[in-house]
């Protein structure tokens, strides 16, 4: 694959990680009202950043657009630039800092250093998500690693919550090594090949020849690595603990709402060892396809929203990977559209069991009931992202399932696909089963502790929001996908006449 790129004529990209790093700086040392107004500007401004780097970009074009390259220090290089699936993730992370800080307010958390840690975390996303050096990435995917822990030790729900954090803190060790060590023979490899110079730049990288039993290891080291990011089945036994005592809202918003994991393997490691992928494909879709009805089985066995979307997320995750992995055109769109719709339908969720707890003060479903009466918007933006995330018409999702299942049946036959489908269904009935007990069901316990006042209009104006961004990117989906059939394009050359 040639790669050629158009040097940006002001530092945009540099812009969309600074903003929020200096953002973080700047509410280390505010609370109160100062800090609520500073963080509001900020987020909108990076908003409004993210947008214009989408007007500015040219979605017609091959080439990679925005680039800044600089020398920092030894082999290690800045080098940043955008393509369609850049410019999606940056607008994704942008509205996810926004949608952040009004529920950190809701919470009544500014006077805490919440949102500074919030603002670093969407610093460290940036920097993945423009970078095209491979050590830049895994460096800034390991303090995001660090601060997302952080988050969810500082402002858990659950008295005791070492635990959660000892089993986090382990997978995200393992993930980070796992990554350093792929990193690390790739620019081996290339010193190897280049009279000892090293390099992890994706354009230097890409292409060079590598001895198949390395690349293996490669491949493994950097799957894995990003797998117990995503996460995928097996490796995904950090995801429920921390979604049960973790924070409840924010920082499962940022681990789970945005796919890096996805984005590492589609920037990074398909274009890097195509032959290591299309010799183990049909591995990694075999665990997808056990993940499916593994994570959606133990879903339905939940009574706790947490732990249920935790399991949902692995489920339908499961999904995704085998649209990646059919290596095709067809099965690279949909994944990457998925990655979205999960994204935004499982941040609604998310949001909303967030606004449930604010009232109840519980997540247990045995425990909830009759919520409909009371927070009526929350329980319909509840469902609307719960039916996105099986893909119902009019969701983002909708047009991903076609895609992830059309490939599907064309790489993998009947089986894989019929498999995948049925655990849609599954997701439906568990997703549809905590909705009606949550909301419309009879609560079993005395309401007298929870806050049964009208609807705030904040309540409502976030579900109203999460409903809109859902429904609008799902009536309107083209825009989105004009900006990967460039990128896409490029990724399938990699792995055109290959034997699958």
């Amino acid at each position: 694959m040639e790669f050629a790129e158009i040097k940006s004529s002001w530092p945009l990209l540099t812009s969309l990680q600074l903003l929020p790093l200096i953002l973080s700086a700047v509410l280390w040392r505010l609370r109160g009202r100062p800090a609520i107004a500073v963080a509001i500007v900020g987020a909108l401004t990076e908003m409004l950043l993210a947008i214009t780097l989408y007007h500015g970009f040219d979605a017609s074009s091959r080439l990679m657009q925005f680039a800044e390259h600089s020398r920092l220090l030894g082999f290690i290089n800045y080098h940043v630039a955008a393509d369609g699936m850049t410019v999606l993730f940056v607008l994704l992370t942008a509205l996810f800092g926004l949608l952040g800080v009004f529920f950190i307010i809701l919470r009544r958390l500014y006077n805490t250093p919440v949102m500074a840690v919030m603002a670093a975390i969407q610093a460290s996303l940036m920097s993945q998500f423009v970078s095209l050096d491979l050590l830049w990435f895994v460096l800034t995917s390991g303090v995001e690693m660090m601060l997302v822990g952080y988050l969810l030790y500082r402002w858990a729900t659950f008295i005791d919550a070492q635990p959660m954090i000892t089993r986090y803190t382990q997978f995200m060790t393992v993930s980070f090594i796992l990554l350093l060590i792929g990193t690390f023979m790739l620019g081996w490899n290339y010193a190897d090949n280049t009279a000892g110079i090293w390099s992890f730049d994706l354009y230097r990288l890409d292409g060079k020849p590598i001895e198949p039993t390395v690349a293996t290891l490669i491949f493994f080291s950097l799957f894995y690595g990003l797998g117990i990011r995503i996460p995928v089945f097996p490796f995904h036994g950090w995801l429920p603990i921390a979604m049960q005592h973790g924070n409840i809202a924010v920082a499962p918003v940022f681990l789970l709402g945005l796919k890096v994991g996805v984005f590492g393997l589609l920037r990074f490691v398909f274009p890097l060892v195509p032959e290591s992928v299309t010799n183990w494909h049909k591995i990694a879709v075999i665990f997808a396809v056990t993940g499916v009805f593994y994570a959606a089985l133990l879903a339905m066995r939940q009574n706790n929203i947490r732990r249920l979307l935790a399991y949902a997320v692995i489920s339908h995750t499961s999904i995704l990977v085998i649209g990646l992995f059919t290596l095709s055109r067809a099965g690279f769109e949909g994944s990457l559209m998925l990655s979205i719709n999960f994204g935004l339908a499982v941040s609604g969720l998310i949001f909303m069991t967030g606004l449930v707890w604010l009232r109840t003060r519980t997540t247990s479903i045995q425990k909830l009931g009759g919520l409909f009466e009371t927070i009526p918007w929350v329980g319909i933006a509840f469902l609307i992202a719960g039916l996105a995330i099986i893909g119902m018409p009019g969701t983002p999702g909708f047009d991903a399932v076609h895609f992830v299942l059309e490939a599907s049946i064309v790489e993998f036959g009947a089986l894989v696909t019929i498999a995948a489908a049925l655990g849609n269904v599954v997701a439906a009935a568990f997703l549809l089963r905590a909705f009606q007990r949550a909301f419309l069901s009879k609560p079993e316990q005395n309401r007298q502790s929870w806050d049964t006042t009208p609807a705030k209009w904040s309540e409502n104006l976030m579900a109203a929001i999460m409903i809109l961004i859902i429904l609008g990117i799902g009536f309107f989906s083209d825009p989105w996908l004009d900006l990967l059939e460039q990128p896409l394009d490029g990724l399938t050359q990699h792995f055109e006449g290959r034997a699958h």
